[in-house]
C-alpha cells in the first residue's frame, strides 16, 4: 500500500479508536467484570492491531466501527469458550454465559446496551473508594480512550503521575472485584460529581486541545456532549446540573468556527465573525439551561453556563454586559475558587476599565508565581494587560514567558504577532 493511503489508515484507526474502545471496553467489562479490566484492554488493543494489519493490506470494510465491534465481539466468545470456569466472569452473566454463550454476548453488542454499559463503566470509575484524581484518570483512560499524554495535559500534571493513578485504580477495582451497576439515593449524587468533573475536563481539553498542531479537537467535545446527552437520557442522570453541564458545552462549541482563521491562527472573541456561530446549538443551549432551573441548586456549571449565555446575547463583544459579567463571576467564585476563575474574573474587571485593579488581583492568586513559570495562560493574559496599561516592558517579558511555555502552534503565533507589534512600537 502507498504511504498516502496508510497515513489515511493510521488516521481512521486513531479515530476510531477514540470513538469505539471506550464502548468496547465498557461492553466487554459489562461481561468479564471489572476484575478483568487489564485483560479487556489487551483484548480491544489487539482488535484495532488486527484492523491495522488488515486494512493496510485490504480493502477497508463498509462499516469499520462495526467491524472492529464483530473482532472484539468474536474475540470475547473464544476467551469464554477457551475458559471452563466461569467465576472469571461477572457473577450477574456467569449462568447466562453457560447456557448461551453466542446470544449472550450479542445482546450486549446491541446499541442499547453499549450505551448503558458505558453509563455503568462510568459509574464504576467513580467509585467512591477510589482517590477523585484516580477516579477521573481511569474515566478518561477507559470509557473515552484518552491517552496518558493527554490525561495529564487535562488534569495539568505528568505522565509518571498518572501511570501510577491509573495503576492504582486498577489495582483496586481487581482486588475487590467492584461490580458495574450505577447507584441509588444519596450513593448517586456522590459518584454523580465526579462522573461531571470527568466530562467538564473531557470537554475542555478539547476546546483548547495540548496538541501542538490542533487547537480544538472536535472529536473530544462531541465525546463529552454525547456522554453528557447519554447521561440526560437515563433517570440516573436526568438532574438539573447535568443539563446545565450539556448547556454550557452546547454554548461553547456553537463558536468553534470562528475561532480560528483559515491559516490556524487564534481569533480572538471580540474579533470573532458571530455571524457564523451555531445558532441550533445556541438554541440547544437555552433550552438545556432552562431545564436546568429545576430545584433549588446553583452549580458552578449553571453559572459557567451563564457565563457563556451572556457571550450569545450580546450582539457584539462591545454590546456585553460586563456587569452582569462580573456578578456571574463572583458568584462563580464563592463556588470555586480557582486561580484561573480568580485570572478569568480579572479579565472581565480589565473590560469594566478596572485593569490595574485586575493586574493587582491577578498577583494576589496563591502560587501566582509557580503559575507564571509553568501554566502559558497566566503569563499571556497579565502581559496582555500590561500592554493595556501602556507597560510594554513587563508586556514583553511575560507574553515571551508565555511563548515558551505553549505547545500550540496556533497560541505560539497567537502570542509572536503581539510581540512583533511591541517591537514595532518600540522602534516607532
Amino acid at each position: 500500500m502507498k504511504e498516502p493511503e496508510q497515513n489515511r489508515v493510521a488516521q481512521l484507526i486513531d479515530h476510531l479508536f477514540r470513538h469505539q474502545s471506550g464502548k468496547m471496553i465498557a461492553v466487554l467489562t459489562r461481561i468479564f467484570g471489572m476484575h478483568n479490566l487489564e485483560m479487556i484492554e489487551d483484548v480491544v488493543q489487539e482488535s484495532f492491531l488486527r484492523a491495522m494489519q488488515t486494512w493496510t493490506f485490504n480493502q477497508l470494510p463498509e462499516n469499520p466501527g462495526g467491524w472492529l465491534m464483530q473482532v472484539a465481539r468474536n474475540r470475547a466468545i473464544d476467551i469464554i469458550r477457551r475458559h471452563q470456569h466461569f467465576q472469571h466472569y461477572s457473577r450477574e452473566l456467569a449462568t447466562e454465559l453457560q447456557q448461551e454463550t453466542e446470544h449472550t454476548v450479542q445482546q450486549f453488542f446491541g446499541e442499547a446496551e453499549i450505551a448503558d454499559s458505558q453509563l455503568r463503566m462510568i459509574f464504576a470509575c467513580c467509585h467512591p473508594s477510589l482517590k477523585e484524581e484516580d477516579q477521573v484518570a481511569l474515566t478518561l483512560k477507559t470509557v473515552s480512550g484518552f491517552g496518558v499524554a493527554e490525561i495529564a495535559h487535562a488534569l495539568l500534571t505528568n505522565e509518571a503521575v498518572i501511570q501510577k493513578r491509573l495503576y492504582r485504580a486498577k489495582q483496586f477495582l481487581k482486588d475487590n472485584q467492584i461490580a458495574l451497576d450505577i447507584p441509588a439515593g444519596q450513593e448517586l449524587s456522590r459518584r454523580l460529581d465526579i462522573v461531571y468533573t470527568v466530562l467538564y475536563l473531557l470537554f475542555n481539553e478539547g476546546y483548547n486541545s495540548g496538541t501542538a498542531n490542533e487547537l480544538i479537537r472536535k472529536d473530544l467535545c462531541a465525546e463529552a456532549m454525547r456522554l453528557c446527552l447519554l447521561l440526560t437520557e437515563h433517570k440516573a442522570g436526568k438532574q438539573p446540573t447535568t443539563f446545565a453541564l450539556l448547556s454550557l458545552m452546547c454554548f461553547q462549541a456553537s463558536r468553534f468556527e470562528s475561532r480560528i482563521d483559515e491559516n490556524n491562527a487564534i481569533i480572538l472573541l471580540q474579533h470573532q465573525d458571530r455571524s457564523t456561530w451555531n445558532k441550533a446549538l445556541i438554541q440547544k443551549g437555552y433550552d438545556f439551561l432552562n431545564l436546568s432551573s429545576q430545584g433549588n441548586d446553583l452549580t458552578v456549571y449553571h453559572l459557567e453556563s451563564a457565563i457563556a449565555a451572556e457571550h450569545c446575547l450580546a450582539n457584539s463583544f462591545a454590546a456585553t454586559n460586563w456587569q452582569r459579567m462580573l456578578q456571574l463571576y463572583d458568584l462563580l467564585l464563592e463556588r470555586k475558587q480557582t486561580p484561573l476563575v480568580i485570572l478569568n474574573r480579572a479579565i472581565v474587571l480589565a473590560q469594566l476599565h478596572q485593569t490595574a485593579a485586575a493586574v493587582q488581583e491577578i498577583w494576589q492568586i496563591n502560587g501566582i508565581e509557580q503559575l507564571m513559570n509553568t501554566q502559558y495562560i497566566f503569563s499571556a493574559v497579565i502581559g496582555e494587560l500590561y500592554i493595556q496599561l501602556g507597560d510594554d516592558h513587563n508586556a514583553a517579558i511575560f507574553l515571551q514567558k508565555a511563548l515558551s511555555l505553549t505547545t500550540s502552534l496556533a497560541e505560539k503565533k497567537l502570542i509572536s504577532t503581539k510581540l512583533e507589534t511591541l517591537s514595532r512600537t518600540k522602534l516607532n
